[in-house]
């Protein structure tokens, strides 16, 4: 199975829906579109797959009552976006490990500001961010504090979807 399809099956066998239709809206990424809680994928216009994890990550992180109502237009201005945000890379570098995946896959040149490449290289060095806040949120924990507090130890995920 190619990275792709790979990401679908995982997304959708986690709970969180990816729908293929043509999307006529400006996307803040192209071919892709959050929308009450779903990802839309317009596959004639996307252009990084691998931006799909990453868009899954958003929707995971949320809390669980909260991820019906999002969407492309109100993730930026969510009170906790730029935590949100870390948490997110945090979630697709630990998807791209679980899927074994090659994490160039989502961290490419042309995403984060073209700095993909470099986040990818300082996750693989154990340089992390977000993690903290994926632990607090009860879905994975810290490697050194993983045996005091039951959760597995980054990038193992006890739970893909925030459960709390």
């Amino acid at each position: 199975m190619q990275p792709f399809e790979t990401a679908v099956t995982f997304i959708r066998s986690i709970g969180i829906p990816v729908i293929f239709r043509k999307l006529s809206d400006p996307t803040f990424l192209p071919g892709l579109q959050i929308d009450g809680g779903c990802i839309l994928v317009d596959k004639q216009q996307l252009q990084h797959p691998g931006d799909l994890l990453h868009e899954a990550g958003h929707i995971a992180v949320v809390p669980p009552a909260e991820r019906t109502m999002l969407r492309q237009d109100n993730i930026g201005g969510r009170e906790n976006h730029a935590a949100e945000e870390m948490m997110a890379i945090a979630w697709s570098f630990a998807a791209c490990k679980h899927l074994k995946i090659d994490p160039a896959f989502v961290f490419h040149e042309q995403g984060y500001k073209g700095e993909g490449r470099n986040i990818a290289e300082q996750f693989e060095a154990g340089h992390t961010f977000g993690v903290p806040m994926l632990q607090w949120a009860g879905m994975t924990a810290e490697p050194h504090q993983s045996k005091n507090i039951g959760l597995a130890p980054y990038p193992l995920m006890s739970h893909w979807l925030r459960p709390l």
